[in-house]
């Protein structure tokens, strides 16, 4: 049955009977995984407030991808913290507060017509109507005010009137862009079949020019082949390549993962979320980048076969989970104290509901001894709501390090968040959150039946 684990900190994924061998297939949206670093290029800001104005750092962010390259980002969270070293994911628009968002179009073009898209600042000086120039502090500072007004609602001003003089450029001259696409992304993540079949397809979509495909680390020993729709062994793809597990007919019910690698420049817009509750940020800037993408595959010679994936639908405030069974029985599982049944040749999308700010741990096993684990965190919101009638500090006040933070001789705390120095905006709400949010959900599914032979 599936259960509900409060506390602070997950105890870990509690196992059925009989699946402690099983093995564990834990999927990502794709793309590029970074650790953000801090702010590196900021001016400094206003934000105008019920309980008095607070004066914030705003500007661009550092991350590190891992597997080399660098990231500059804009924060569009404006009310959460920040946590140095937090781990970011890149995400679609629909995984955040974007995704809800009409004006998230408008916040796309701000990056593509402004620094650090447009490095000639005298040319952006002009267009803006800014007579002596600007400096980088101030592109920085004025791109990322205009990007808050939209993200947050925020009412926010730059300090610099030069800064000032360029945010409210932006905020009048942006228009809708679409969403980008992934650097790197596999459809589907997860496929299952008989052994002896060609298991997917699985589709490569990605900005770059050649993807590297790896085997599952067993494949000399197991005989499991990763083949294009021809049957031939493939090593490499390119965007829409269709990706097959060739499974030897003999096989024993199990499992495996494919791995795709590549190095392109993430493409500006694209969101990153953390794996901790750390402001959501959106990329401005990338170098050659290292992205990755993972599927798996669950084979049987009989009984249910599902394939299980997952996704943040923040249209929904919670995770869609997608089961789609290749089998010739129902899978059957229970989620949330409630069965569900995808029946032979159907699938089925189960929406589990989060707080906001809620980790969530929850592993499914299916009937070939395959777990299939997701973790997250739910940010779909900014929390400029829930800051009305807190007491901000004034501008004539010290400002207080934040717990966790690095504070420099200014006062300012470049790790606290996009805006560094809105603690006096976000403690009271952060407080709250660690309580409400802070659990973490683990949810446990129920095989089916036995395995097959």
């Amino acid at each position: 049955m599936a259960t509900l684990v409060s506390g602070f900190v997950a105890a870990g994924v509690v196992a059925g009977a009989g699946t402690a061998t099983a093995a564990e297939m834990t999927q990502s949206q794709g793309g590029a995984t970074a650790t953000i670093g801090g702010l590196k290029t900021y001016g400094a800001a206003v934000v105008h407030a019920d309980g008095g104005d607070q004066e914030v750092s705003a500007g661009l962010f550092e991350m590190s991808v891992e597997g080399g390259g660098t990231l500059q980002t804009y924060c569009v969270d404006l009310y959460n913290p920040t946590q140095r070293d937090a781990r970011y994911h890149e995400t679609p628009w629909s995984g955040t507060s974007l995704g809800a968002n009409r004006d998230a179009g408008r916040i796309r073009w701000i990056l593509q017509n402004s620094y650090p898209q447009v490095n000639d600042l005298a040319s952006l000086a002009h267009k803006a109507g800014i007579d002596g120039g600007l400096t980088e502090q101030d592109a920085a500072a004025g791109t990322q005010v205009a990007i808050w007004r939209y993200s947050d609602s925020a009412a926010v001003d730059a300090v610099d009137p030069r800064a000032e003089r360029l945010a409210d450029y932006l905020q009048k001259a942006a228009r809708p862009v679409a969403e980008p696409r992934a650097s790197l992304s596999l459809d589907v993540p997860a496929v299952s079949g008989r052994p002896g079949e060609l298991l997917g397809p699985v589709t490569v979509h990605t900005e770059a020019t050649a993807v590297t495909v790896t085997p599952p680390p067993n494949a000399a020993t197991s005989g499991i082949r990763i083949v294009g729709k021809d049957g031939r062994v493939v090593t490499s793809a390119a965007d829409g390549s269709q990706l097959f597990f060739d499974v030897p007919a003999d096989a024993l019910p199990g499992s495996a993962e494919l791995t795709v690698q590549a190095s392109t420049s993430v493409p500006v817009g694209r969101a990153f979320t953390s794996e901790s509750r750390s402001q959501t940020q959106i990329l401005a800037g990338s170098s050659e980048s290292t992205v990755s993408a993972t599927a798996s595959a669950a084979w049987a010679k009989q009984g249910a076969l599902p394939a299980l994936s997952a996704a943040k639908d923040c249209a929904k405030s919670g995770v869609d989970l997608t089961a789609v069974n290749r089998g010739d029985e129902a899978f059957v599982f229970e989620l949330m104290g409630a069965d569900h049944a995808v029946p032979a040749g159907a699938s089925r999308t189960v929406t589990i509901p989060l707080q906001e700010d809620q980790a969530y741990d929850f592993t499914i096993a299916g009937p070939q001894g395959v777990d299939y684990r997701f973790t997250g965190v739910v940010d779909c919101r900014t929390q400029a709501d829930e800051t009305a009638g807190l007491t901000t500090q004034t501008l004539s006040e010290p400002s207080p390090a934040t717990v966790g933070g690095v504070s420099t001789e200014s006062g300012v705390d470049l790790a606290a968040t996009g805006g560094a120095g809105t603690t006096p905006l976000i403690a009271g709400t952060a407080i709250g959150l660690v309580i409400i949010g802070g659990a973490a959900l683990v949810l446990i599914g129920r095989k089916d039946a036995r395995p097959h032979d």
